[in-house]
């Protein structure tokens, strides 16, 4: 369906492919891997056309339809939710607006052209009716509210949402036009956990072609069955999931070492007997023979070091056993009730994940813990020693503007020694020039980064973290883990990563409607004993 010849594209002095090829066939579902900056997003946009190559050839099956999915979703507003998603529908998303034109129309009682009005309704009415224009709607909310859309707000102006929300508009867009090839770019970024399950399902039972690009390696592990993998201008391909492709990384790295550092065993050899008889007339011939030898040789390239991000915890200072502790605790928005007498005790080491649906209180909890909001009745109180971190998306709208990531870093740690907040900036993806970067053209994924170096470098012993894996690749995940895996203070959390939710967690607190309750193991316990990932979710899979 999808076809790349022989491609090569550079953008300013970066290479980004050279002389690459890769071929996406009906019924795939193909994921790409790669550093930032590798060229996954490029390849999207060589497929659709928003780029060309500078050599080769992109080519598409004739008659293909192919629906794209960016992080750049351009302006929403002036319409429904459900409209905005019918808008991407072709012909029926024609007829649609036409339909909602003449009902104004005919709501208007000055109208001097009724009858002819009422006709075209008609017209336009059978033409929507034959396109099954009544039934995509259905499909449309149906599909709206898997991504986490309540009937109210899908009736909402599409305008009135964040950037987030507007994200999953864009996807369901998609989703709703099942095109013949599928070009999703980083689709879990803003979803919760029981959105990405639901897109799971729908994704495994579509039987278009797909190319996918996800930070979410659970996601990756069920989805595709292929994997491109882009590096240094290559194009590797490899036949299985992401959990596969890792396994077959490692054994390729590893035979490459093993071949690099043979062949340089063998070089050495034969140079250190070129140079002890060189001098030797008797040893002329063999030194003449062993010369040639070295210069017919093709040389075996260095293998690339894939550099793994780690970063050791300085060590937390010691909180008493009590760490934090609700009582009685009622909060309400409005005639929404969110918690009522509620109790909690966090123990010192304790790790809980907040698990719930969207609205059921998870942040408010991490809120009122944090002491960023009170409580409408009742106690929220930090034990002794507790010194308490508190990682929120709106921390990273405190980031000042114009300041580099470096005065960033060097403002928050003055006392601090260039060397170890260079390590700090390179651990966190920032490396060379980037820490010159002034932080108002940091994406999210970067401004995210940016704030955990400042919490981390100076680690209190009471982490609250409200979804501090969202934009995070998966490298920096894994240094995340591995970095809290050590960690000896208390944690208090929300992710929608259920590798991290494994890893990390040790209890979790499910907040729904009937209730909270809580578990004592951690996710995998959790998932385990209710039989659901997530619990808006049935069993399983």
């Amino acid at each position: 369906m999808l076809r790349l010849d022989s491609v090569s594209k550079q953008h300013g002095r970066q290479i980004l492919f050279l002389d690459a090829s890769l071929a996406v066939f009906r019924g795939e579902k193909v994921g790409l891997v790669g550093p930032n900056g590798s060229g996954k997003s490029t390849i999207f946009r060589l497929a659709v056309r928003e780029e060309e190559p500078d050599a080769g050839q992109v080519a598409l099956e004739r008659g293909t339809t192919v629906g794209y999915f960016s992080q750049d979703v351009g302006e929403m507003h002036g319409t429904s939710v459900v409209t905005a998603t019918l808008d991407g529908a072709g012909p029926v998303a024609v007829a649609a607006a036409r339909l909602r034109e003449l009902e104004v129309r005919l709501a208007d009682p000055d109208e001097k052209e009724m009858d002819r009005v009422v006709e075209e309704f008609g017209e336009v009415q059978s033409r929507f009716e034959e396109l099954g224009g009544y039934a995509l709607e259905a499909r449309a909310r149906e599909i709206l509210a898997g991504l986490g859309f309540s009937q109210e707000v899908m009736d909402g102006d599409v305008g009135a949402l964040s950037g987030g929300w507007k994200m999953r508009v864009a996807l369901a867009r998609i989703l709703l036009t099942k095109p013949d090839l599928m070009l999703l770019d980083e689709p879990t970024n803003h979803l919760d956990i029981e959105s990405i399950l639901w897109l799971e399902g729908f994704l495994k039972a579509y039987e278009g072609a797909l190319v996918i690009t996800s930070h979410d390696r659970e996601f990756m592990n069920r989805i595709v069955t292929k994997i491109v993998e882009i590096d240094g201008g290559e194009l590797t391909v490899f036949s299985g999931n992401y959990e596969f492709y890792e396994k077959q990384r490692a054994v390729l790295d590893a035979q490459a070492e093993s071949q690099f550092e043979r062949q340089q065993a063998m070089l050495a050899k034969e140079e250190a007997f070129i140079a002890r008889f060189k001098a030797r007339a008797s040893h002329a011939a063999q030194v003449q023979s062993r010369v040639k030898k070295l210069e017919k040789i093709e040389r075996v390239e260095p293998p690339k070091r894939r550099r793994k991000l780690r970063f050791d915890f300085q060590e937390a200072p010691r909180s008493g056993d009590d760490v934090a502790k609700l009582n009685g605790v009622a909060k309400a928005y409005g005639s929404r009730v969110i918690y009522d007498d509620f109790d909690l005790l966090i123990r010192r080491k304790e790790r809980w994940c907040v698990m719930g649906i969207n609205g059921a209180g998870k942040s408010t909890l991490l809120k009122l813990i944090a002491g960023a909001t009170l409580p409408d009745r009742g106690t929220v109180s930090l034990g002794a020693s507790v010194k308490l971190g508190y990682f929120a998306q709106h921390a990273m709208e405190l980031l000042k503007a114009e300041e580099s990531v470096w005065d960033t870093l060097v403002g928050s740690f003055p006392k601090a020694s260039i060397g170890s907040l260079r390590t700090l900036a390179g651990v966190f993806g920032f490396s060379g020039d980037e820490i010159e970067k002034p932080c108002r053209i940091l994406s999210g994924g970067e401004k995210a980064r940016l704030v955990l170096a400042q919490m981390l470098y100076d680690p209190p012993n009471f982490l609250v973290l409200d979804e501090p894996t969202n934009h995070l690749d998966m490298a920096t995940k894994e240094m995340l883990v591995e970095a809290l895996a050590g960690y000896e203070g208390t944690m208090l959390f929300v992710s929608h990563d259920r590798a991290f939710l494994r890893a990390i967690s040790n209890r979790v607190l499910e907040v729904s409607e009937q209730g909270v309750h809580f578990y004592g193991g951690g996710y995998s316990e959790y998932v385990e004993e209710t039989g659901m990932e997530a619990p808006s979710r049935t069993e399983c899979e």
